[in-house]
């Protein structure tokens, strides 16, 4: 039955209204797959050779020492993008299949998302060294089978607490302050981590706790899923009780702050638009994340950082209009709205942001002026022209967004547009080289200035810009409403 499930899926995308993008999206994921399996398989050569020859250590038992922050990534990582398959199931709830069926391939399904196996390929790899080299086989194979089976339990802890957002910041929180006293030496999380790992090599018998974890995690999980396992019920579209609110001075502003009132009360309302602004917020601290290695403290890589730190609602919020008005933008379209004070809106919203950004960014003067300065010029370019040339890539886009639910997507197929990627260079490369060069001839106040400038002719001539932006928008403006009636 699992195979059929697998069949049917796969003749429904080759079905499907959107082959094409379908196709492009895909290959687009494989190319990262196989990036990214070409990392794993050569990196377990080279941490398994450095351990052993350089550090002269046992190889197994440096590696378990990091295994507990590589598990809690993995968790991290799993609970912000893998998804349970639930859509495709919904029609066969019809059929004459047994519902424990339909579970259990739900639930097996995950095992088969690259988020779930890839980290197998390092285990493997390593492991097969290990024995290479004269490790004990059976020990070996414990602990691949121990630590696999531990790293698989993060699919069903997933699906458990997968729509409970306030046990994931708990379990965030806890995860960080866990960091914060492993960092500072107070508790040893790593050394517990060792000892842990390790046992399943020099204690083969350990690997029952595993076993014994994967299949109790995996009742639970069934469990779980069987008592809610309903159209009507577990697989229906949660509803609010709506709320009324409104935000009475942005009202004078005429229909511009009325639709910036809208996007407020869309962005405090739904899961969504609360990721953008978690998301905006993690943006301001990139910069910190990244100076210090070596090709950031570049005049153009600081310049590219700058334009993140600033600019990161910009491009959360900016690249997604009208995506997120996609459920009420047909009804929208046969009202007398008026087009360009919707985009401007946007835009006023945007740079109020990107504004605070700026100010927010001037704990980077800790790391020097020349880096605050550089990324207060970024947030001028960021204001002067990417607000608009991010608005203009935001007609190409025609993914419809459900606000009501988590995206965890790697990508949309109908926001892969050659259109909008080619808008990139202004948004990103064209700040760069103009930086670059001029810093290098003329020195950094220059390089900052040139920048600026261009920000602020980009203000200047934001009409004329604004004109040619909403022309594209009425060109773009019918396949638009087919894409969001289209609900395949």
């Amino acid at each position: 039955m699992f195979f059929k499930f697998l069949r049917l899926e796969f003749k429904s995308f080759f079905r499907g209204s959107s082959l094409g993008i379908n196709l492009a999206m895909k290959i687009l994921r494989l190319i990262a797959i196989l990036y990214f399996m070409v990392c794993l398989l050569a990196g377990a050569f080279l941490v398994f050779f450095y351990i052993q020859e350089d550090l002269h250590g046992n190889p197994i038992k440096i590696v378990s020492k990091f295994l507990i922050a590589v598990w809690a990534v993995d968790l991290i990582v799993k609970y912000l993008w893998q998804e349970m398959p639930t859509q495709n199931i919904k029609p066969f709830l019809t059929l004459n299949i047994p519902k424990k069926t339909l579970v259990n391939y739900m639930v097996s399904k995950t095992f088969l998302s690259a988020f779930s196996w890839l980290n197998s390929l390092f285990f493997i790899t390593f492991s097969g060294i290990a024995i290479f080299h004269g490790y004990d086989v059976i020990g070996v194979l414990a602990w691949l089978v121990g630590v696999s089976l531990l790293f698989y339990l993060n699919n069903f802890i997933n699906i458990i607490f997968n729509d409970k957002e306030t046990v994931a910041i708990i379990v965030g929180c806890i995860f960080a302050a866990v960091a914060g006293l492993t960092y500072y030496n107070i508790i040893p999380v790593l050394e517990y981590s060792e000892k842990f790992f390790f046992n399943f090599y020099e204690r083969p018998y350990f690997v029952v706790i595993s076993i014994v974890l994967f299949a109790g995690l995996w009742k639970i999980c069934f469990n779980y899923i069987h008592k809610v396992f309903y159209l009507d019920q577990g697989l229906e579209v949660k509803k609010t009780v709506g709320k009324t609110e409104n935000i009475a001075f942005l009202n004078k502003y005429g229909a511009i702050g009325t639709f910036i009132n809208n996007d407020i009360k869309m962005l405090k309302r739904n899961k969504v638009t609360k990721g953008i602004l978690l998301g905006s917020v993690l943006f301001l601290f990139y910069g910190m994340l990244m100076f210090s290695s070596p090709i950031y403290k570049t005049p153009a890589m600081t310049m590219f950082m700058g334009l993140f730190v600033t600019g990161g609602f910009q491009f959360l919020f900016g690249q997604r209009v009208p995506a997120f008005d996609s459920s009420y933008y047909p009804l929208m379209m046969t009202l007398n709205v008026p087009y360009k004070e919707y985009l401007k809106a946007k835009w006023w919203l945007m740079n109020i942001v990107t504004a605070a950004s700026m100010v927010l960014a001037v704990c980077y003067a800790y790391f020097g002026w020349e880096m605050y300065v550089t990324f207060f010029a970024a947030g001028i370019y960021n204001i002067g022209v990417n607000s608009q040339f991010t608005l203009w890539s935001g007609a190409f886009n025609k993914t419809q967004i459900d606000l009501n639910s988590k995206e965890k997507r790697f990508g949309q197929k109908n926001s892969f547009n050659i259109k909008a990627l080619l808008l990139l260079i202004p948004k990103m490369f064209l700040p760069m080289v103009v930086f670059g060069i001029v810093q290098r001839f003329f020195g950094i106040t220059a390089g900052v200035i040139s920048v600026a400038i261009m920000g602020l002719i980009g203000f200047v001539l934001r009409e004329k810009i604004f004109d040619i932006i909403v022309k594209h928008y009425k060109v773009e403006k019918y396949s638009t409403l087919e894409a969001f009636k289209n609900k395949d």
